[in-house]
């Protein structure tokens, strides 16, 4: 597993606890650096801050184009996959677009259900196939 793909993975873990226990991101953090011998990447801190700046911005495109799903009725963990995913494919310019997307869809083979991979591999293509227009 790559230095990006292990930061990427803990980048998911951070959200995913932030959003179970109603917690701030950076507490989390700093939490999981305090009592932890866990290092957290330049490159987690990057993807969880430009998550959380663009997350508005993110969810209305996830919205718009997830097929049946709403939001809320997302599993949480394909939710944070997707902001994550969709943050590379559309904010992030060092990161080339297949690689975000396939990046997105490994973590939804690891880490959620066996529709997921599916369904997160969809939607991002979906964005990469608008990005031109979503981001005009």
């Amino acid at each position: 597993m790559s230095a990006r793909s292990k930061a990427r993975r803990r980048a998911l873990d951070i959200l995913f606890e932030s959003t179970q226990r109603g917690a701030p991101v950076f507490e989390v953090i700093r939490a999981r650096r305090e009592k932890t011998d866990m290092i957290i990447a330049d490159y987690t801190v990057d993807v969880v801050e430009g998550v959380l700046e663009r997350q508005e911005e993110i969810d209305e495109f996830l919205s718009t184009y997830s097929q049946g799903w709403t939001l809320d009725r997302m599993p949480v963990v394909d939710l944070m996959i997707l902001r994550i995913g969709s943050w590379e494919l559309l904010y992030n310019d060092d990161v080339p677009d297949g690689v975000a997307v396939s990046e997105a869809v490994e973590l939804a083979k690891l880490l959620s259900t066996d529709e997921s991979p599916k369904f997160v591999n969809g939607l991002l293509g979906r964005l990469q196939q608008l990005k031109p227009t979503l981001l005009a």
